[in-house]
C-alpha cells in the first residue's frame, strides 16, 4: 500500500473529495474488468455532518466509515442502488467521499451489458447508483482495501484535471447548502443537481 496515497486519503473528506476527481477505480470480476475515471464526488464528514450516515454515531451499517482510510464503503440506497464511498480521515473518525459519477475508460462493453444496451456511454456511471451497477458493486465489497492491489483498485491520475467545480450536495435534506459536491467542470458524465424537497426543514 502506497504511504503517499494513503496520506492523501487520510485527510478530512472535504479535502479528499476534490482531490479524487480524475482518479480511477477498477474492479476485477470473474466476468471481466471495468475501470472508470471519477468525474464527480461528494464529501460527508461523519458525526460532524447531519447528512452523513455516521451523524448519530457508529452502527453495524456504517462501521466501515470509521476507518482506516483507503477502504470502500458500500451501502444499499432505497433498496435498489448500491452506492460506493471511499473512506477518508484519521482512523476512529467517520468520514467518507461518495463517488457520484465517472467515465468508463476500460470495459465499456461489460459496463454496457450491466447497465443496459440502450444506455448512452456518458450515462454508464452517471449518478452513484449507476456507478455502482457499472462496477458490479454490492454490500459484500464494503470494507475492501483500495490500495493493496486487490480486486478493487483506486489509482491517482497522471496529471491533475483542468478545472474542478463545487456546489451543494445532491438530494440531502440536512446541511443541503454545504458546497461539498465536486465535479469535473463541463464534463457530460456529471449527474444533474437535484435539491431535496425536504431541504431546509428542521433537523429531527
Amino acid at each position: 500500500m502506497s504511504s503517499d496515497l494513503l496520506a492523501i486519503l487520510a485527510q478530512p473528506a472535504p479535502l479528499v473529495a476534490p482531490a479524487l476527481i480524475g482518479w480511477t477505480l477498477t474492479h476485477h470480476t470473474p466476468d471481466g474488468v471495468v475501470t472508470l475515471e471519477l468525474t464527480e464526488t461528494e464529501a460527508y464528514a461523519g458525526e460532524a455532518d447531519p447528512a452523513s450516515h455516521a451523524w448519530r454515531g457508529r452502527t453495524a451499517r456504517n462501521a466501515v466509515m470509521f476507518g482506516p482510510a483507503g477502504r470502500l464503503y458500500v451501502y444499499l440506497s432505497h433498496g435498489l442502488h448500491f452506492c460506493a464511498n471511499v473512506v477518508t480521515g484519521p482512523e476512529g473518525e467517520a468520514s467518507a467521499v461518495l463517488l457520484r459519477a465517472g467515465r468508463v475508460t476500460d470495459g465499456v462493453d461489460l459496463a454496457q451489458r450491466r447497465r443496459g444496451e440502450r444506455v448512452a456511454l456518458r450515462s454508464l456511471a452517471r449518478g452513484p447508483g449507476n456507478l455502482g451497477q457499472a462496477l458490479a458493486l454490492r454490500t459484500q465489497h464494503s470494507g475492501a482495501h483500495l490500495l493493496d492491489g486487490g480486486s478493487l483498485v483506486l489509482s491517482p491520475p497522471a496529471r491533475s484535471p483542468a478545472a474542478v467545480s463545487s456546489g451543494p450536495r445532491v438530494g440531502v435534506s440536512r446541511a443541503h447548502d454545504w458546497p461539498w459536491r465536486y465535479w469535473l467542470t463541463g464534463d457530460p458524465t456529471v449527474s444533474a443537481y437535484r435539491r431535496s424537497r425536504l431541504a431546509g426543514q428542521p433537523v429531527a
